[in-house]
């Protein structure tokens, strides 16, 4: 929207939020409901939930909320609709909502959840994507060829450069590698791979958060970062160089420091992004810090896709018992990244 001295001004109906409902049996539904039934975020932006609805109106049921949303076909996929919240439903899809573990009919429906988000977002038909949690073994049993999310929003996107980012309470973080088994690193663990996040981690710092010059900091892979090649070589092989990359290419960048007190000082604000070596390493801090708050971002694509930082949680799903308050900072953090992008 535009103003009469010609400035824009961003109101919450300009933006388009799509959620994805994932895997049926999972906690999605009941989070996605209980997070979209704060009348505050509602107010803004829209939201479409590319889902079930018959397992949404179950999952308010649950939580003794009224519906409170508009039902279409999923074939039917628009960016106007009467309602603040909105359900593309697939009910072509029939999933076993009531069974709270993986099933090849779950993976089949939350992949298409997905997919068909992801192009909606490369449309503009929506303005970031939300994704509740999937369960990778029901993708399996679906014949999906991906590890998780990120890998197949990168292929979807056609984007050869990705990286999973965290946002939880005062850290900012990327990972040099993903999914995979921490002994297997040894064998992909290479100067580009620890290059590739601080250069997407600096332009997402600037883009999306509104930082102008990031300061970012990178962890060791290796106990006191190597202790000068006591522990492990990959300090000096690998990771400096990756450094000396980033920083002569004008990323403002310092390391590799000890994970060990590297993200207390990056907690206190001596640096506004980190970038951890594997899962674990910043995983760990993330959650002890902002365990019902983290996010998880993926940078590198050309939309926006944030998520929950948490699983599927089957042995509470049905219950009534999950928190929103993950998927209710998700929601916020798309809506804050949709509006710098559009700023």
């Amino acid at each position: 929207m535009t103003t009469p001295n010609g400035t824009n001004r961003l109101i919450g109906n300009d933006l388009v939020i799509g959620i994805t409902m994932g895997d049926p049996g999972g906690v999605g539904p009941e989070i996605i409901v209980k997070a979209l039934a704060d009348p505050l975020l509602r107010r803004q932006a829209k939201f479409i939930i590319f889902g079930l609805d018959e397992a949404l109106e179950y999952a308010a049921d649950l939580a003794e909320l009224d519906p409170f949303w508009f039902r279409f076909p999923h074939e039917k996929l628009n960016r106007n609709y009467p309602r603040q919240v909105a359900v593309a439903d697939y009910d072509d899809y029939s999933p076993p909502t009531w069974i709270h573990v993986p099933t090849r009919a779950s993976g089949e429906a939350s992949i298409r959840f997905c997919l068909d988000a992801i192009d909606a977002a490369r449309d503009r038909l929506i303005d970031a994507v939300v994704t509740a949690p999937i369960s990778k073994t029901s993708w399996k049993l679906a014949g999906g060829k991906w590890p998780g999310h990120t890998e197949l929003l990168a292929e979807r996107c056609k984007s050869p450069r990705k990286a999973m980012m965290f946002v939880g309470g005062p850290l900012k973080l990327a990972l040099a590698t993903i999914h995979e088994a921490l002994f297997d690193i040894r064998n992909t663990f290479t100067i580009g791979c620890v290059f590739e996040p601080i250069d997407l981690l600096d332009t997402a710092l600037k883009e999306y958060f509104g930082i102008a010059r990031p300061r970012i900091a990178v962890a060791g892979l290796n106990p006191h970062a190597g202790e000068d090649g006591r522990f492990g070589d990959e300090e000096e092989r690998i990771i400096k160089p990756a450094i000396l990359l980033a920083q002569e290419a004008g990323i403002k960048c310092e390391g590799p420091f000890s994970a060990d007190s590297l993200f207390i000082r990056a907690a206190h604000g001596e640096f506004d992004g980190v970038v951890a070596m594997y899962h674990d390493q910043g995983l760990i801090p993330v959650k002890l810090l902002a365990f019902d708050r983290a996010v998880n971002v993926t940078i590198g694509l050309p939309i926006i896709r944030t998520s929950p930082a948490h699983g599927t949680a089957f042995d509470i799903a049905g219950k009534g018992a999950a928190s929103a308050e993950s998927m209710k900072s998700a929601i916020r953090t798309a809506i804050d990244m949709a509006k710098q992008k559009k700023a």
